[in-house]
């Protein structure tokens, strides 16, 4: 038998088919209509309100919400107007219009009440997609052995997702050891997570074990992995290939059979990028990957979250919290957060230890939420793994932000404006090196023989010559020979210039004419350089190029 099913009488229409849906889903099903029936009914897994939010019906739905932490579904009968206004205030989980197919609420019904036991288990609360997402992650991933590096910004819950992970494990029954790894000094870490030797350091007058030894057969959670210096990640990088490892001082291997999950609030490839984090360490860490969404991008999810503290902390100190106004709450959904869940739990708690006995509206809502500054909102993170320096000035803190941005904005305009010199410089270098050439050739190419064409003749003249003497070389006449730098021709006057024969590429008549002017100076590189009217240092490059050096 399922889960117990409360479904109001205020639409009776509407609550028989819904009852006989849930009932042919296995689910026990309840009707009540005042809120003492509710009285008793602790172990319920699911509320659906029918009939819109009337007066009966909100009564019902506050009185059950201030008390119980469970799914809640609205049907109503419009779409719109004050009726959903009211609905978004009192943020049922789910709400349908009185054309529903009632089978389609059982379905939903069924799967937010598994949702609800999964969120038991983990303690993660959200119903938005973003959320839905990350739990589906965690049942898929909780059952096997793989290491998982959970990202997110600083107070989104990151260590209730690898609790979850543990608790939906094979492992939920052994050990698990949470370590903040930021919150250990460099010589400390090691020590703590390996242990160490009797004698092994100053101090150390006993053998101790690591928190990789204590995590045996459990699971060990890293936070803040991305503070992790550089020598340990080489150590942690060969325990999650060998499960092996040496204690501080210590010479006999000692393996370990656990599960690692890390997580961070920096962007590692970044770091990686910088060389402060081991890109073979990344990639082993980031086998199976978790985001989990800030708070400002599921704002849904704020009035449950708030109304789930709420009945914590108020049962925990013993203290009556009359609740939140609509406009309020409204208020808490639209700020953005930069603290995430953290900042909005310490908040409920101001609020429930200082409530003046009444609903809390506006005006009793901090200043800062109110009316957030809005500079910040334009102003980068720091970079990533750069820790902020202590400064005893205060107007120095306060501008700290703005100088790191101005900072990062001129370093990346430096970057891309050498970028663009580079490429300008290469592109010159390329356009002078062809305009000399041209010119060269002009000036160094004599017109010629029978045979051959000269460059710069004109159509007809070559037609001609392609005509009488079949427009090419005499089949009788030798091979040109190639002339290396210094070395004469064998036939013919040394003056007679540069020809062109059929075959020959333009990088065969520049590599010519290159000869030739050398030869005619002596190898003399300045003069051949003026003599076919290039630069000297261009000459240079087209002799390397060309393999022309003496």
């Amino acid at each position: 038998m399922g889960e117990t099913v409360l479904v109001s009488t205020h639409d009776l229409e509407i609550a028989g088919p819904i009852r006989s849906a849930f009932e042919a889903e296995g689910h026990s099903v309840r009707l009540v209509t005042e809120p003492e029936d509710l009285r008793g009914e602790h172990d319920a897994g699911l509320l659906v309100l029918t009939g819109g939010i009337t007066d009966g019906a909100g009564a019902l739905l506050r009185r059950w919400t201030a008390h119980q932490e469970v799914p809640v579904f609205a049907i109503v009968s419009g779409e719109g107007g004050e009726a959903d206004e009211k609905i978004r205030t009192l943020a049922p989980l789910k709400v349908f219009p009185s054309t529903v197919d009632p089978g389609e609420v059982a379905l939903t019904g069924r799967r937010a009440m598994q949702r609800r036991h999964l969120q038991a288990v983990t303690g993660i609360i959200g119903e938005t997609e973003g959320m839905r997402e990350v739990m589906e992650r965690v049942v898929q991933i909780a059952p096997v052995e793989s290491t998982v590096l959970v990202t997110g910004e600083s107070g989104t819950g990151k260590e209730l997702v690898a609790r979850g992970l543990h608790g939906l494990s094979p492992r939920r029954h052994r050990p698990f050891i949470a370590v903040n790894v930021a919150a250990l000094s460099e010589t400390l870490l090691e020590s703590e997570l390996f242990g160490h030797e009797k004698g092994a350091f100053t101090g150390a007058i006993d053998s101790r074990k690591g928190f990789f030894e204590l995590a045996h057969h459990g699971t060990i959670f890293l936070d803040e992995i991305g503070e992790m210096p550089l020598t340990t990640q080489t150590k942690l990088l060969r325990v999650l290939e060998q499960r092996e490892f040496l204690r501080v001082g210590g010479e006999r291997p000692i393996r370990v059979d656990l599960r690692v999950i890390t997580a961070t609030n920096q962007d590692l490839r970044a770091l990686v990028a910088t060389r402060k984090f081991r890109k073979d360490l990344y990639y082993r860490l980031n086998i199976l990957n978790i985001r989990l969404p800030p708070l400002r991008e599921r704002r849904e999810d704020i009035p449950r979250l708030i109304q789930h503290f709420i009945r914590e902390l108020a049962g925990r100190m013993d203290r009556p919290f009359p609740g939140i106004s609509p406009q309020a709450m409204e208020i808490l959904r639209q700020y953005d957060w930069p603290g995430n869940v953290r900042e909005l739990r310490n908040l409920v708690e101001s609020m429930v230890v200082l409530s003046p006995g009444k609903e809390i509206r506006p005006e009793d809502i901090p200043t800062e939420i109110r009316h957030p500054p809005t500079r910040d909102r334009f102003l980068p993170v720091p970079l990533p793994g750069q820790a902020v320096q202590k400064q005893d000035d205060s107007r120095s803190k306060e501008l700290r932000p703005e100088l790191e941005f101005v900072f990062r904005t001129l370093v990346e305009l430096r970057v891309d404006m050498d970028e663009l010199r580079r490429q300008f410089e290469e592109y010159r270098d390329e356009m002078e090196d062809r305009v000399e050439f041209a010119q060269s050739r002009i000036r160094a190419l004599p017109r010629g023989r029978p045979g051959s064409v000269e460059l710069g003749s004109r159509p007809w003249e070559e037609e001609e010559l392609s005509a009488s003497e079949g427009g090419g070389r005499d089949p009788m006449e030798p091979e040109p020979e190639e002339v290396e730098v210094g070395e004469e021709r064998d036939q013919g006057p040394t003056d007679e210039g540069l020809v062109f024969e059929p075959g020959m590429t333009m990088e065969d008549l520049e590599r010519e004419a290159i000869v030739s002017v050398l030869r005619k100076t002596g190898g003399n590189r300045r003069e051949a350089a003026e003599s076919l009217g290039i630069g000297e240092r261009t000459l240079y490059r087209k002799i390397r190029k060309y393999g022309l050096e003496v």
